[in-house]
C-alpha cells in the first residue's frame, strides 16, 4: 500500500489487462487482498482512453447500510476482471467470480500479482475463466532462490 507499490502495480496491472485484450469496465475482487490492487489499476487507468472503475466484494454482506455484497460503482452487465494478490488454491477468486456473476456481471478473466502454482490457476480455468499473473512462484525462486517459510 505504499505510493511506489501502488504506482508500480497499477501500471503493470493495467498493462497486463491491455496485453491480454481484456476489455473490462470494472475491476475488483474479494476484500482485503484485492482492494489496493483494484484501486491502483483503476487509478492508473484514469488518464487512459478507457478508464476502469473499481469495486470490492465483501466476504459477507453488511446487516446495515446498503447490505450489498459488492460495493463500489459496479453495475449489472459490466465486463469484469477479478483481481487477486496471490492465487494459491483459487478460493478467493472463485468467491468473487460467483458474487459478480450473481449480480449480473461478466467475468472476463482473473488477474493476480502472484500465482503460487498450487492448483488455483487450474481451478479457475476449469470454470472457463482465463488467468494472468504478473509473476509465478517459479519465477521468484529462479531469481531469488528458495524462500523459507
Amino acid at each position: 500500500m505504499s505510493p511506489d507499490g501502488l504506482s508500480l502495480i497499477g501500471s503493470l496491472g493495467l498493462g497486463l489487462l491491455d496485453e491480454r485484450g481484456w476489455d473490462v469496465d470494472c475491476i475488483g475482487g474479494l476484500t482485503l487482498g484485492a482492494d489496493p490492487i483494484a484501486y491502483a489499476i483503476s487509478y492508473a487507468s484514469a488518464c487512459s482512453p478507457r478508464p476502469r472503475r473499481a469495486f470490492t466484494v465483501r466476504k459477507e454482506p453488511k446487516k446495515h447500510g446498503t447490505a450489498k455484497l459488492i460495493e463500489g460503482p459496479f453495475v449489472p452487465g459490466d465486463r469484469v476482471a477479478v483481481v487477486e494478490d496471490v492465487i494459491t488454491r483459487g478460493g478467493s477468486a472463485l468467491r468473487a467470480i460467483d458474487a459478480v456473476r450473481a449480480e449480473g456481471g461478466r467475468v472476463v478473466g482473473v488477474l493476480a500479482l502472484v500465482d503460487r502454482e498450487e492448483g488455483g490457476r487450474e481451478a479457475i480455468e476449469a470454470r472457463g475463466i482465463p488467468v494472468a499473473a504478473l509473476v509465478r512462484a517459479h519465477d521468484i525462486v529462479a531469481r531469488l532462490g528458495p524462500v523459507s517459510p
